[in-house]
């Protein structure tokens, strides 16, 4: 058995682990149950949550260990 390879943020060119998982929804295309989720690492997390949010699109910041696994 080999071990899961860890989940990497989603920022662009970024390659570190994620830790954070930044769930958001765009409004106008989303229904409010819909949410999408991008992962972050500590360096970008606030980058992420602050491009997200001045788009005014509802944003929610959580360890990445609350959401359990990613892929699913």
């Amino acid at each position: 058995m080999t071990a899961a390879e860890p989940v990497v943020c989603s920022r662009a060119g970024c390659r570190s682990e994620a830790v954070w998982a930044v769930q958001w929804r765009n409004p106008r295309i989303h229904a409010a149950d819909r949410r999408k989720t991008w992962l972050a690492c500590d360096a970008h997390v606030d980058f992420l949550r602050d491009y997200l949010g001045s788009r005014s699109f509802p944003v929610h910041v959580l360890p990445l260990s609350e959401i359990g696994d990613p892929a699913t």
